[in-house]
């Protein structure tokens, strides 16, 4: 014990409860936030939709980014066409 009494050791418990849920439920609002659908056409009319805005060029020219269903897309790019967050 931390040299509380009963009494009081709820009363804190009870300031974390009270202060604790509503912060962990904004946390979780504000990181399903950080989420944005993109998606990348190449040149030939292919479309994918990514999780999340993918990464920009990288040193060799490619962009690299991972589609809903979770598979891993490495792309050259001058194949690329356009890059736009989902409506």
């Amino acid at each position: 014990m931390l040299g509380f009494t009963s009494h009081e050791e709820v009363e804190v418990g009870m300031k974390i409860n009270t202060l604790g849920i509503p912060l962990a439920v904004v946390a979780l609002l504000v990181l399903g936030g950080c989420s944005t659908q993109t998606v990348v056409t190449l040149q030939n009319g292919t479309q994918y939709l990514t999780k999340d805005m993918p990464k920009t060029k990288t040193k060799d020219g490619f962009y690299e980014f991972e589609d809903i269903s979770g598979a891993k897309v490495k792309v050259r790019a001058d194949e690329v066409a356009t890059v736009r967050e989902e409506d």
